[in-house]
């Protein structure tokens, strides 16, 4: 009689759930591991304002987001795109919307009732469940070749688990209070696998604001400004957003969308120089007239709001990075409000970025996402040396890799 497969899945968020979700039906017995109490923590975290699930941009802007790796990207996504995204959630009950943005939601806007659904019908798919179960590597081989020895630590102790294939879903370096720390890096590295180092991605930056400035105006959003940077290639990047002031820095949406040109600067020549329109949709000429324009006995600041619409944290920003002389000269001024630089010192911490980047080199992985010095182990997620903006593509990718290798060790298997 035969032996039925056993497939362990390590990591319990969206790539390592596809994977199960692919693998279901084969005939193998799936189990799936997590460090965590439960599984999905950090995608629940994702949804908590409202689960961007992906977007609805056309496909050329959309893989562009995938910069360096898009080829990579392309092909994972060319079986599982941004509409099959969309079907997949409709067939758990889930229907989605696209807002004013382009992004897609779900109707409900949260990560929990999908997640819940998911589960369930996993669970009555045959998928098995092991959490608090932290993955410590691998036991020297004592069965048969083609299994995999696995060691767990676990509230009961150390455990050995077998596996015929085994998927590795392990996440990025950021947010380790929901489980993805890394942990896994050494663990490969001491099997060869190159590793592209782990950074942070989908960040915000430290500026070295004045104690008063930061007094003043920590956690209040900067909004309808866009940002002007200048990459490495001498390409100007422009993007229109809202961003927020930090203790430390800048950080939001519009600050994420540029996170890895920045972080590439920073790391190459010690800071990054940002430049912000605080007034778009006025052209200088424009600017420099209302600035100049007679003001008689009223303040400049209430020149500047009634003339120009600056006020606020706007007038503070621009104090704050001209000094006071140069905030009262008009011709340094209206200048200034179309193109205030920032000079940006070093990213956030990995643990506090949104994402990571870095991880397994594709060079090492086969099409079907199998470490080639490893055959029968695949990875699958931000685990991979990859990174995209918010805006629903990382969780696009890495619903499309979680797939990938759930059907290439599908192949392998059978």
């Amino acid at each position: 009689m035969s032996v039925p497969k056993n497939v362990a899945i390590i990591g319990g968020g969206p790539a390592g759930l596809m994977a199960a979700e692919a693998l279901a039906g084969s005939g193998a017995q799936i189990d799936l591991y997590d460090t965590m109490p439960s599984v999905g923590r950090k995608f629940l975290m994702a949804g908590k304002g409202g689960l961007n699930l992906t977007h609805s941009e056309a496909r050329e802007p959309f893989l562009s987001r995938y910069g360096a790796r898009r080829g990579d990207i392309e092909l994972l996504l060319d079986s599982f795109g941004a509409d099959d995204l969309r079907a997949w959630a409709a067939g758990l009950g889930i229907k989605t919307f696209v807002g004013s943005s382009g992004r897609v939601f779900p109707r409900e806007m949260k990560a929990a009732p999908l997640l819940r659904a998911w589960l369930h019908r996993l669970r009555q798919a045959g998928v098995n469940f092991h959490v608090r179960h932290r993955w410590l590597g691998w036991e020297p081989d004592v069965a048969p070749a083609s299994r995999r020895q696995l060691l767990f630590a676990t509230p009961e102790g150390d455990k050995t688990i077998a596996a015929d294939a085994v998927i590795l879903a392990l996440g990025g370096g950021s947010w380790a209070k929901l489980g993805s720390d890394g942990a896994w890096v050494p663990l490969l590295r001491a099997r060869g696998i190159d590793i592209a180092p782990l950074r942070p991605a989908n960040c915000g930056f430290d500026l070295a604001w004045s104690e008063h400035f930061r007094a003043r105006f920590a956690g209040q959003p900067l909004k309808t400004v866009v940002a002007h940077y200048r990459d490495g290639a001498g390409q100007e990047i422009h993007r229109q957003g809202e961003c927020v002031i930090t203790e430390t820095g800048i950080e939001g949406s519009l600050i994420y969308a540029l996170s890895a040109p920045l972080r590439d600067r920073i790391e190459a020549d010690g800071n990054a120089l940002l430049h912000l329109d605080l007034a778009p949709g006025k052209s200088l000429e424009r600017v420099t007239a209302e600035v100049t324009h007679p003001r008689g006995s009223r303040s400049l600041s209430s020149h500047l709001q009634s003339r120009v619409g600056i006020a606020g944290l706007k007038a503070g920003l621009l104090r704050e990075v001209l000094g006071a002389e140069a905030y009262a000269d008009p011709a340094q001024l209206a200048p200034a409000i179309k193109a205030l630089p920032l000079r940006l010192t070093a990213p956030r911490p990995l643990d506090e970025a949104i994402s990571s980047a870095g991880g397994v080199r594709f060079e090492d992985l086969d099409e079907h996402l199998m470490l080639r010095g490893l055959p029968g182990v695949f990875c699958a997620g931000e685990m991979l040396d990859w990174e995209a903006p918010t805006g629903g593509y990382l969780l696009t990718a890495c619903f499309a890799s979680g797939r990938a290798v759930g059907l290439g060790a599908r192949r392998r298997m059978w």
